[in-house]
């Protein structure tokens, strides 16, 4: 060690010892500061909340539990921004968490620890089977087709009687018996075969168009017409003068003005007179009994058409393929209520091109499609050959311009086949 001294000052020169010395005290200083922060590190890794980018998802703890952690000071945190601060310790810390901790862990705290939370990566993923919710098997539920409530638009129109008019219906159904004929009833004429009566109804119907009578005075007719030679023989030469008086009778029923007697006398060509259209109307009002008020096919047809909700020209078809089962004799086995269902469900068919029976109609006519299906068939199988053959009086009718020319519209081939 040197001294010198220069202007009265003294300078004291290190030695090697000295360094030697200054260095090591420097060293065992800074390994001290490691360990001291080595240690915060370690107690505030064991101890320390989560921060807040680690999300913590131990839904099974209580509010208690919550709240004592939320009373947690965190150490790091204290240590850098008060050291006056005083932490909890350690070991008050872990009675607190023995004290509020169940007696029998849940399966989630088993695989969550209370020290330390599990971020979202390294929880297990959410599954179905996890769900506390019970699965229900949802079942294939039909939804039906509403009825439709065909009346409420006649509901402030007093002559539709709206009221009245399920139980007007009804009461048709039960009386339309009384107006059927036996199938056979031809086997007991004497003088008559099918053929003649598919030829009177025929002209009749070209008649009624001439007059531009209504539709209910035909369906009359033809009613009284088969009512009537299913109880009295008649010989051939007077089967024209029957077609006469019946459709005199259907017109004083149903039309307003009533044609003359003498109109019907030269209708026929003179082959009848006065006398005998008057002794005619007499034989038959006795055969029936007077019995002249009874439900034919058209009062159905228009209900079901309403329920049907058809438009113009299925109306027309439907009184098309109706007017040809008029003059069919086969077509006398199905009841009138049937007759007029079936031309419904075949003019929809026909215009449409597939099959069309809505709950509507099936509730208003009391039928079902599959009840229609033989009936619709014979149908069918009229308006193929509407147009052949010698009686082609309804084909000639419906196939003008008053009509729309419906009457040479394709026929529904595939309800045939």
């Amino acid at each position: 060690m040197v001294n010198s001294c220069e202007n009265n000052n003294i300078v004291v020169e290190p030695t090697k010892t000295t360094i030697l010395q200054d260095e090591t005290r420097s060293r065992k200083v800074g390994q001290e500061m490691k360990r001291r922060v080595l240690g915060v590190i370690n107690q505030n890794l064991v101890g320390a909340r989560g921060y807040p980018c680690v999300v913590n998802k131990r839904g099974n703890l209580s509010k208690q539990e919550e709240g004592c952690q939320k009373k947690k000071p965190d150490p790091l945190r204290s240590s850098i921004t008060s050291r006056s601060r005083v932490e909890e310790p350690l070991c008050q810390q872990d009675e607190e968490k023995k004290k509020l901790k169940p007696t029998v862990p849940s399966a989630n705290e088993e695989e969550a620890t209370l020290d330390q939370p599990v971020p979202m990566s390294l929880e297990k993923p959410y599954t179905e089977a996890d769900d506390p919710t019970e699965e229900v098997e949802m079942e294939d539920v039909t939804v039906e087709e509403p009825i439709l409530d065909i009346d409420v638009s006649d509901a402030k129109n007093s002559l539709a009687a709206v009221e009245y008019v399920q139980d007007l219906y009804a009461f048709h159904r039960e009386m339309e018996r009384f107006s059927c004929v036996p199938v056979d009833y031809m086997m007991q004429q004497i003088d008559l075969n099918e053929k003649m009566r598919a030829i009177l109804i025929d002209w009749l119907i070209e008649v009624h168009d001439k007059f531009d009578l209504m539709n209910e005075t035909l369906f009359l007719t033809v009613n009284l017409i088969d009512r009537f030679l299913s109880k009295k023989a008649v010989l051939r030469k007077k089967l024209q003068l029957v077609g006469l008086v019946a459709l005199f009778l259907a017109c004083k029923y149903e039309e307003v003005s009533v044609p003359l007697v003498e109109d019907l006398v030269l209708i026929s060509d003179k082959a009848y007179t006065r006398t005998d259209v008057l002794h005619m109307e007499k034989t038959m009002l006795s055969t029936l009994q007077f019995n002249v008020s009874l439900p034919t096919q058209y009062p159905f047809l228009r209900r079901f058409l309403k329920a049907a909700q058809a438009e113009k020209k299925c109306e027309v078809l439907a009184s098309f393929l109706m007017e040809l089962a008029l003059v069919e004799y086969e077509m006398l086995r199905f009841p009138p209520s049937l007759l007029a269902a079936t031309a419904v469900y075949t003019a929809q068919c026909t215009l449409d091109g597939f099959r069309k029976w809505n709950t509507t109609c099936e509730f208003h006519s009391h039928y079902s499609e599959d009840q229609l299906m033989e009936c619709c068939r014979k149908m069918v199988s009229l308006h193929k050959r509407a147009a052949t053959g010698k009686m082609t009086g309804v084909y000639r009718k419906y196939s003008t311009f008053k009509f729309g020319y419906i009457a040479k519209s394709e026929a529904a081939h595939f309800l045939v086949s």
